[in-house]
């Protein structure tokens, strides 16, 4: 068995078997197989494609390349994956709600990705949160206090690591089979019992029609079932902005006003009980997925998740007090300026990844790996589809280190809006739900 024979069998349509898969996988991961061959292993499966069975051979052997968690815990080990969006902070909120209610959430989470936000760098605006730690400690962790967000180690999933790289720069980046075995090589190697997906659907999402949304949930929730994971997926909508800010800090901002109950986005809190139901359902900590929203909204009104989230941030090394003292706690930005249209009128349609790259540009995401990050800029007070906008008035709040960012950015995001006369339709949060 050797890379150029299963490269092969895959550029010419043939079946590649379990063996095949276990042997490329743990060659990405010891270095057996080299950077070209990857890159045409990945141009390969971009080209052709894998079928059911393969994909699933090639996420369980991506997962089995490194650690795999075990747990002995009174309670369901459960997660929650997100596609990626604008303003999508709906993990912060989610993990210590489920926590709240009983459940076990090693939520191994990533950066930023192009125009949209990554949970990590979200996180990493709190000063002191660590996260990156050991396997150990994330056990330790999330048995103590419920939940813990937290990066790959890199003994977790290596073969995808090694894979990832490459195809960032082999263009084979938008292949669904690899990004599939992506997201689930390194989910289900943190031992999970469920999984609920949040695929988007929109102007800010990377899939911007229904039929690439459903493409993509049901690669992911055939495959992870397949593997052993009860799993269900929501396609949601990111037509808009998820909650009205985007930019780290200010994202952390709307998390903390949803948890502590002083500004709740009705969004995000029907979106975060959506999901978390789902997945208390699949977790048998509800009776089906209504009674797991009910739980999860319990949990955020009592103050139970913000507790849990609290908890979550000290043991992680941030502020002992942040819940109380948030707002003391996160950075900002030193000009902030508004965003508005002369003219005015009803807000038609909103491009979120234009939003997503202003924020990219005001230095609140990576243009290239290594860049650092400004977790004080952004985007707030984003007005939503539907909002009349009266003449001169603001459209947006931009956050930026300069007046020449400031002036950028506002000019980024009056192209990204369409202004009219008109009420536009507006979709609904939740366009499908995917069971197998």
């Amino acid at each position: 068995m050797d890379a150029r024979g299963i490269i092969a069998r895959v550029r010419d349509g043939e079946a590649l078997s379990q063996d095949d898969l276990i042997w490329f996988a743990s060659g990405l991961a010891s270095g057996a197989v080299t950077d070209a061959q990857a890159g045409a292993f990945a141009m390969a499966v971009l080209l052709n494609g894998l079928t059911t069975p393969e994909r699933v051979g090639l996420t369980r052997a991506m997962r089995d390349s490194g650690k795999v968690l075990d747990w002995d815990l009174p309670g369901p080990v459960l997660d929650k994956h997100s596609s990626g969006g604008i303003g999508d902070c709906v993990s912060l909120v989610l993990a210590p709600a489920l926590a709240a209610c009983g459940a076990y959430v090693p939520m191994i989470s990533g950066r930023g990705l192009g125009h949209t936000g990554g949970t990590l760098d979200k996180l990493e605006a709190i000063p002191g949160y660590r996260t990156q730690v050991s396997v150990s400690e994330l056990k330790s962790i999330t048995a103590e206090i419920g939940c813990a967000i937290v990066g790959a180690s890199a003994d977790i999933a290596p073969a995808d690591r090694r894979l990832y790289a490459v195809r960032d720069v082999s263009a084979t980046v938008e292949s669904i089979d690899l990004i599939t075995a992506s997201i689930l090589s390194k989910k289900l190697a943190a031992g999970l019992e469920a999984l609920v997906l949040d695929v988007k659907v929109g102007s800010g999402a990377f899939m911007k029609t229904l039929d690439e949304a459903e493409d993509l949930a049901r690669a992911l929730v055939t495959t992870a079932q397949g593997a052993g994971c009860m799993t269900t997926a929501l396609i949601t909508d990111m037509s808009q902005p998820l909650v009205g800010a985007a930019g780290n800090a200010l994202e952390v901002i709307e998390v903390m006003e949803t948890l502590t109950g002083t500004g709740v986005t009705p969004a995000l809190w029907d979106i975060t009980c959506a999901l978390g139901g789902e997945v208390l359902a699949l977790g048998g900590l509800a009776d089906d997925s209504a009674d797991g929203a009910r739980r999860i909204a319990r949990a955020l009104e009592s103050g139970e998740a913000a507790l849990k989230f609290g908890e979550m941030v000290a043991e992680l090394g941030g502020p002992l007090d942040f819940v109380e003292r948030w707002p003391d706690r996160l950075p900002a930005s030193p000009v902030i300026q508004e965003v508005v249209d002369n003219e005015g009128g009803i807000v038609q349609a909103i491009d979120g990844e234009a939003l997503g790259l202003a924020v990219v540009a005001l230095g609140g995401g990576r243009r290239r790996e290594g860049d650092r990050i400004n977790p004080s800029v952004g985007l707030s007070e984003l007005a939503a589809l539907g909002e009349d906008i009266g003449a001169g008035q603001p459209l947006a709040l931009v956050h930026a280190s300069c007046e020449a960012d400031a002036e950028a950015a506002a000019r980024a995001v009056l192209a990204a809006y369409r202004l009219g006369d008109s009420v536009p339709d507006i979709p609904p949060l939740v366009h499908q739900r995917i069971l197998r």
